[in-house]
């Protein structure tokens, strides 16, 4: 069954993937995927950031609202969008014909309804399909209202610290690998933002390691990216090995002590089996003698798909991707590694206008995740 494209905006051929293009004309094979390389780079160097008095405005928000993974708005590679009293937020950036918008709103839910039909506007007015990544199910009704259609992406994990305890049998394979960690020599501390410029050369390097070792380019949008100001801006975890960092993860934290985010991860390859345990737990237990209640530890993709015989396409597709995916991305060794920790389990979803599969925006918006075609295509 052939499955109809988002017509919303009608997208130019080199929007779609290179298997999906058909050869229509007489110019080579290698001059159209020339075309398709320049066409799909072409947004990096028009991709504009907030003004400075958007981002503190912004940051003034950030500051009283209780979602701790809004704190990716501080990498400055999104454009922001103010509601009219300026209380809220919407960060987002442009791929192609699709205008991406990251998260929920940010601020008073009261204020969501506003943004999004701003947004709408913002975008149709550019001649871009509005897109909203990674949504929580509060924002659904809202779409709904709007003529927007709902894509589940994955689940994403949540840890509840104030019942967050490595005691009992349910724990015991956690705990035993993190004795034997901390018995190995690895020593964990948490750095405040004003000490991390005294080690960010250490953390440099450990990055450029872990880069190496995975093939892989920095990433960008919806993922932390190694830029010096926004890694100083926040508290680091870290892990030392003989006196050396090994492994280190920034934290997000939302305003009133309430949700903390683990961003960007890096590590030294083969350094210990250990290691990320008695990172994360010993962050979890930091951040829950410091009063927070959360912790985000990010989305699994595809996560928790319904595959029944009544499940939509959309559906179906993922569950084939998650299941023979595994040469591209590690889907069952994310999700496995954050059910170590018994997290809540909620929803995230891709929000698109027009009708038939959102295959046009799910590639704009890797394309801005990956930071252009060859990011994509070195890991």
């Amino acid at each position: 069954m052939s499955a109809q494209v988002d017509e919303t905006c009608q997208p130019e051929q080199h929007q779609l993937l290179p298997s999906t293009v058909v050869d229509t004309s007489p110019e080579p094979r290698q001059t159209l995927f020339a075309r398709f390389l320049r066409a799909a780079n072409q947004n990096r160097g028009s991709r504009k950031g907030p003004l400075p008095e958007e981002m503190e405005k912004a940051l003034a928000i950030l500051a009283t609202q209780p979602n701790a993974s809004a704190g990716l708005v501080r990498l400055g590679d999104k454009r922001i969008l103010l509601s009219d009293c300026e209380q809220a937020f919407v960060m987002y950036a442009k791929h192609g014909h699709s205008l991406v918008a990251l998260f929920d709103p940010v601020g008073p839910q009261h204020l969501w309804p506003e943004l999004l039909e701003k947004f709408m506007a913002t975008a149709r007015g550019q001649g871009c399909r509005p897109v909203f990544y990674q949504v929580s199910k509060a924002f659904l009704p809202h779409a709904f209202d709007s003529g927007l259609r709902p894509y589940k992406l994955g689940e994403q994990a949540v840890v509840d610290l104030t019942r967050f305890d490595l005691k009992g049998g349910a724990w015991l394979k956690l705990r035993r690998s993190i004795n034997r960690a901390e018995r190995d020599g690895l020593e964990f501390s948490m750095l405040p933002a004003e000490q991390v410029p005294e080690v960010i050369d250490e953390l440099l390097s450990v990055s450029h390691a872990w880069l190496a070792s995975h093939n892989a380019s920095e990433k960008g949008f919806s993922l932390g990216t190694f830029d010096l100001a926004y890694v100083k801006a926040c508290p680091v975890a870290i892990i030392r090995m003989e006196g050396r960092i090994v492994a280190f993860a920034n934290i997000l934290e939302a305003g009133q002590h309430g949700d903390a985010f683990i961003d960007l991860m890096r590590h030294i390859p083969d350094t210990h089996r250990g290691m990320m345990d008695l990172l994360f737990v010993r962050i979890m237990e930091h951040m829950k003698a410091r009063g927070f209640r959360t912790l985000n530890l990010g989305m699994a993709p595809l996560a928790g798909l319904a595959d029944h015989h009544y499940a939509p396409l959309w559906n179906r597709l993922g569950r084939e991707i998650f299941e023979f995916g595994e040469r591209f991305y590690n889907f069952r060794g994310v999700q496995a590694f954050k059910s170590k920790f018994d997290p809540v389990w909620q929803p995230r979803y891709l929000v698109v206008s027009g009708r038939g599969l959102p295959l046009t925006s799910i590639f704009d918006v890797t394309m801005l995740i990956g930071g252009g075609l060859r990011g994509i295509l070195r890991r």
